[in-house]
C-alpha cells in the first residue's frame, strides 16, 4: 500500500499525458463521424504521418548543425505547425481521393475504403522511408529543453516534454472547441453535421465544409502525432496502430460526434491504462503485469457498447437530426 500512494502521483501524470495524446487523436475520429456518420479508419496513419514530418524537419535541422543554434521554442513551434499542416492537407486529400466518390453509397464501401486507404498510407510511409533514409524505424533527435525535468513535490518529477503535452493539447482543445462553437464557419460545420440537404439550401458549400472538417481533424491528428514522437521518440509506419485503436475507443466511450466527450473519453481511458500499467503487477502480485493494460481499452469498448452505445455525454453534432 505504501509503494502505491508514493507512485500514485507520477500514475496520475504519466495518465494525463496519455489522455491527452488519446483525445487529440480521438478529435479526428468524432469530428468525422459527427458530419459523415462513419469511421476514418485511415486516421491513425494521419497522426503517424505527423510524427513523421515532425522527425524528418528535426533530423534534417541536425544535419545542417541547426538543431542546437535555433530557439528550442522556435524548433518546437515548427515541427508542431508542420506536422498539423500536413497531416491536415493529407487528410482532405484522402476525403477527396477515397471517400467523397462514395458518398451516398453504403456505409459499408466507405469503411472498406477507410481500412484501404489505411493499409495503402502505412505502405507508402514505408517505402518511402525505405527510399530516403534506408530505414523506417527512426528516433526523435534529442532535445535539451525537453530532456529537463520539473520537480513539483518530493515524490514527483514531471518531465519538460509532459508539461509540453498537457499545455499544448488543453490550448488546441480550447481552440478547437471556439472554432466550432463560435465561429461562422464552425455553425457551418454543425449545420452540415445535423442536416447537409437543408445546409446545401441555405447555401453552404457542404463539400467544402466536409473537407475543411476532415483538415481540422487530421491537423489535431498530426498534433498528437508529432507530441507522441517528441515524448516517446521511437515512431514507425505501424506506430498509429495501437493509439489509434485507443482513440476510437476514447471517441466512443465519450460519446462519438461530441467533442468534450473526445476529451474526456480520452482521459479516462488515459488515466484507466496508466493505472493499470503500474497497479497490475502490484495488486495481483506478479501475476498480471503492465503487458495486460491494453486489455483494458478494449473491455471499455465492450462494456460501453453493451450498456452505453451513446457513450458518456451521447452524441451532439447530429443532436436533433431525424
Amino acid at each position: 500500500m505504501e509503494l502505491a500512494l508514493e507512485i500514485l502521483p507520477q500514475v496520475l501524470v504519466d495518465g494525463i499525458v496519455l489522455g491527452f495524446m488519446y483525445a487529440l487523436i480521438a478529435l479526428g475520429y468524432t469530428m468525422v463521424y459527427g458530419v459523415l456518420e462513419f469511421i476514418n479508419f485511415a486516421h491513425s496513419e494521419i497522426f503517424v504521418l505527423g510524427s513523421f514530418v515532425g522527425v524528418e524537419i528535426l533530423l534534417m535541422l541536425q544535419s545542417a548543425g541547426q538543431l542546437t543554434a535555433w530557439p528550442p521554442a522556435l524548433v518546437l513551434l515548427l515541427v508542431i505547425v508542420a506536422g498539423m499542416v500536413i497531416s491536415g492537407l493529407a487528410a482532405m486529400a484522402l476525403e477527396r481521393v477515397a471517400y467523397r466518390p462514395l458518398q451516398g453509397g453504403p456505409r459499408l464501401v466507405a469503411l472498406i475504403s477507410a481500412v484501404g486507404a489505411s493499409f495503402f498510407l502505412q505502405d507508402a510511409l514505408r517505402l518511402f522511408e525505405s527510399l530516403w533514409r534506408n530505414t523506417f524505424y527512426l528516433s526523435y533527435p534529442t532535445l535539451d529543453l525537453l530532456d529537463e525535468t520539473v520537480p513539483l513535490t518530493t515524490n514527483l518529477v514531471v518531465p519538460v516534454k509532459s508539461i509540453l503535452v498537457i499545455v499544448t493539447a488543453l490550448l488546441m482543445l480550447a481552440a478547437l472547441h471556439f472554432f466550432v462553437n463560435r465561429t461562422r464557419v464552425g455553425t457551418a460545420i454543425r449545420a452540415v453535421a445535423q442536416d447537409p440537404e437543408t445546409a446545401s439550401l441555405m447555401g453552404i458549400p457542404v463539400n467544402r465544409v466536409i473537407a475543411l472538417t476532415f483538415f481540422v481533424g487530421g491537423a489535431m491528428g498530426g498534433l498528437a502525432g508529432v507530441l507522441f514522437g517528441l515524448h516517446y521518440s521511437l515512431v514507425n509506419p505501424y506506430s498509429g496502430f495501437a493509439p489509434g485503436i485507443k482513440a476510437f475507443t476514447a471517441a466512443v466511450l465519450g460519446g462519438i460526434g461530441n467533442i468534450p466527450g473526445a476529451m474526456l473519453g480520452g482521459m479516462v481511458l488515459g488515466l484507466l491504462e496508466a493505472f493499470a500499467a503500474s497497479y497490475l503487477s502490484i495488486l495481483t502480485n506478479g501475476a498480471f503485469g503492465a503487458e495486460y493494460k491494453d486489455v483494458f481499452a478494449f473491455l471499455v469498448l465492450i462494456l460501453i457498447l453493451i450498456f452505453r452505445p451513446s457513450g458518456l455525454l451521447g452524441e451532439k453534432l447530429r443532436e436533433g437530426r431525424a
